[in-house]
């Protein structure tokens, strides 16, 4: 994939039969298409939220109330969309988010979205609770970053680095914002299980037994995670963590400004300030909102990454334009693997880098750079240095 061009719909190749996804002009047309696809119970665990849903409603609002400042009489005839995350080249600044089981939507699971996106040269991120093994994922040829949460045996979380290490991965993504999982409504409805066919492969058999048992007692996975993951979590593991791996490490899950500079002081190389989606702490604040106050807090030499709500180009812009220097796309993934399998999410990435190339170009931006120093109204204010050292704002 390249940096600009215009999108077209994706012809089918010979001798097959057309596919819906393919007509799909926006990331909406393709949630639609996945959720004629999905049973209802799987619908709900891929967009669902916790508590009453709050912050995840709030995310996608917080973004739709932000408006840029577009600059005029800017060559923006090379517009490039490329750009670096943690040291390497992409297509764009777009890395996928780590999402559990991509079985539930689509057989290939990991596999497939992996495929894609090296096709689109931007990462994936590998779960710890996937069901492909990060080898499998690995050999998609996608930069392929690994997401770990803190097990309560810390043996086997060190174990999972040394295999992402052994498999070719780039970078390891500590997920820090899930001591226990949220009270997701719709799965304690649902009573929601893993099928036998889907399981958490990098954990045994044993390990994940419990994410297969439905009953009365509500989400089997928040039952299963709250027996794997550690509480006691702590900066003293970051630490172990850190002094283990030669890896670039991000954290992901920071909204706090404080949290995203002693993540740099433990020697984070990026941090991600995301609320989970909506699916931890309900009543936090959006993501984006939390994103200029995460950008001053630290320095150049941390990048900022930012998830939850993205659903389109102009969203990744508005991000880059606050601070950002890229985004991770969530659901919107699932979406395309669920309506189309690999081809699909092909297609969603594809959609993604039509619409930010055209956003740019549109904002007067010619590079991925150019954008943070586009103004921005009802976001908060974000102050920037001036040639001089002094700060002033930008929110206009």
């Amino acid at each position: 994939m390249t940096g600009g061009g215009a999108h077209t719909a994706s012809p089918a190749p010979a001798g097959e039969a057309p596919a819906p996804w393919r007509d799909a002009v926006c990331l909406a047309d393709v949630e639609r298409l996945a959720a004629a696809e999905l049973p209802a119970d799987v619908r709900d665990f891929v967009g669902g939220g916790s508590g009453a849903e709050l912050t995840l409603a709030a995310n996608r609002a917080a973004l739709d109330r932000i408006h840029l400042l577009p600059r005029v009489l800017r060559d923006v005839s090379g517009c490039r969309s490329s750009a670096t995350l943690l040291g390497r080249p992409v297509s764009m600044p777009v890395a996928v988010a780590p999402m559990g089981y991509h079985r539930l939507v689509h057989p290939d699971g990991e596999s497939a979205g992996a495929r894609a996106a090296a096709r689109a040269g931007i990462p994936f991120t590998a779960a710890m609770l996937s069901s492909r093994p990060v080898e499998r994922i690995a050999e998609a040829g996608a930069d392929t970053w690994f997401q770990l949460y803190w097990l309560r045996d810390r043996e086997k979380t060190l174990g999972l680095v040394r295999r992402a290490e052994e498999a070719g991965c780039t970078a390891l993504v500590l997920t820090a914002d899930v001591p226990w999982m949220g009270r997701r409504l719709r799965d304690v409805r649902n009573r929601f299980a893993l099928p036998a066919e889907v399981t958490a492969a990098h954990l045994s058999a044993s390990d994940g037994a419990t994410a297969h048992r439905g009953g009365s007692a509500g989400s089997a996975l928040a039952a299963h995670t709250g027996e794997a993951f550690s509480p006691a979590v702590s900066w003293a593991d970051m630490e172990r963590l850190r002094a283990f791996t030669r890896l670039p490490l991000v954290v992901k899950g920071v909204l706090d400004p404080a949290d995203a500079r002693r993540a740099e002081e433990c020697g984070a190389d990026a941090v991600v300030v995301s609320n989970h989606g909506g699916r931890q702490l309900d009543g936090a604040v959006p993501s984006i909102d939390a994103l200029p106050a995460v950008r001053r807090a630290v320095g150049t030499g941390c990048q900022v990454l930012l998830d939850s709500g993205i659903r389109s180009g102009l969203d990744v812009l508005k991000a880059l334009a606050l601070g950002a220097d890229g985004v991770l796309l969530g659901r919107p993934v699932l979406w395309g693997l669920a309506a189309g399998g690999a081809a699909g999410v092909e297609h969603v990435l594809r959609l993604l880098a039509t619409e930010l190339h055209t956003a740019l170009g549109l904002a007067g931006c010619a590079r991925v750079t150019d954008a943070a120093r586009l103004g921005t109204a009802g976001a908060p204010e974000r102050p920037r240095r001036t040639a001089t050292g002094h700060e002033e704002s930008d929110h206009r």
